[in-house]
């Protein structure tokens, strides 16, 4: 018998505010495993890591309460799986980016994610994006070049990766979208973690490394941890707001970001950082803003309807 599946909910704000604890969570992630691969651990043995955790998580936090048959059912199969090889995609090439280059970089090409995310919500979602949405969205890329500084020692091979990233993470949040309200979040867990580690197993265990302090073995704990979290805030985000509400304020991580790179891996941010980011951060804000005069209009129009 499938989970009880909440209904999507009309709560923009609430949703937004769950997708930044995520962004928190997501750079956890990438401080965790940049310090595991610089620790001389295998790119593929942190991603594996990475997902063995959260699935060992999931099983431990909800199969007591649902019972295998329960957290595994889903009434989308194929989307799942999709789903979790979309997420194992972005991951697998962002941490591969991650041995290369800067924190700040890596968050900085991936904001074109939303971009893709908006152009494929049209035809994948039947979403319809505003004018001004889309200029506030031009104006956030512009804030990501001057950023990265084409032509700079930021535009290194592994920015191709970066980039591939930004796509698998769009279908990724692409097909959350289409599972919210479908699936409960737990199931979603499940299947995501699930997919990801028994895929990515067999590139992993052939060359595997040992942790050889206690430091790296707390990130092993660390990084599973904070997948399960993140993507459970991000499933349910998905349940009360539009991926095209969402997208732009994935602008805000480059803050947990920047902060991240200069406090942990002591790579502060150049100037551009300065520039840009207040140009990022504007268009988040505006977003935010038009979606509060958005859903101000549609509670007046109901009002004046009763």
């Amino acid at each position: 018998m499938a989970a009880t599946v909440k209904p999507i909910e009309d709560r923009r704000l609430l949703g937004i505010g769950m997708m930044l604890g995520a962004y928190l969570c997501y750079t956890i992630i990438d401080s965790c495993a940049k310090l595991m691969t610089q620790a001389g651990l295998p790119t593929m043995e942190v991603v594996f890591v990475r997902y063995a955790g959260q699935f060992i998580l999931v099983l431990a936090f909800f199969l007591p309460q649902r019972g295998i048959q329960t957290l595994t059912a889903t009434r989308n199969l194929k989307v799942e799986v999709a789903r979790g090889l979309c997420l194992l995609g972005s991951t697998v090439t962002n941490f591969l980016a991650l041995t290369f280059l800067p924190l700040t970089v890596t968050s900085a090409i991936s904001f074109t994610m939303p971009l893709i995310l908006c152009a494929l919500s049209i035809p994948m979602l039947g979403e319809t994006v505003g004018w001004r949405r889309w200029a506030a969205i031009g104006v956030g890329f512009l804030g990501v070049l001057v950023i990265v500084q084409p032509g700079t020692e930021a535009f290194h091979p592994a920015v191709v990766l970066s980039l591939i990233t930004a796509l698998f993470s769009a279908l990724y949040n692409l097909l959350t979208r289409k599972l919210a309200g479908v699936d409960s979040t737990t199931t979603q867990q499940f299947w995501a973690a699930a997919v990801a580690t028994v895929c990515i197993a067999p590139f992993s265990l052939g060359e595997w490394v040992w942790p050889q302090d206690p430091v790296t073995w707390s990130l092993f704990v660390g990084i599973g941890a904070a997948a399960l979290v993140g993507h459970l805030l991000v499933t349910t985000a998905h349940r009360f707001a539009a991926a095209s509400v969402l997208a732009p304020f994935g602008y805000l991580h480059i803050i947990f970001m920047t902060a991240a790179s200069w406090l942990i891996f002591n790579q502060p941010p150049d100037v551009w950082i300065f520039v840009g980011a207040p140009i990022v951060i504007g268009s988040g804000l505006y977003i935010w803003l038009r979606e509060r005069q958005l859903s101000k209009s549609v509670i007046t129009d109901v009002a004046v309807q009763d």
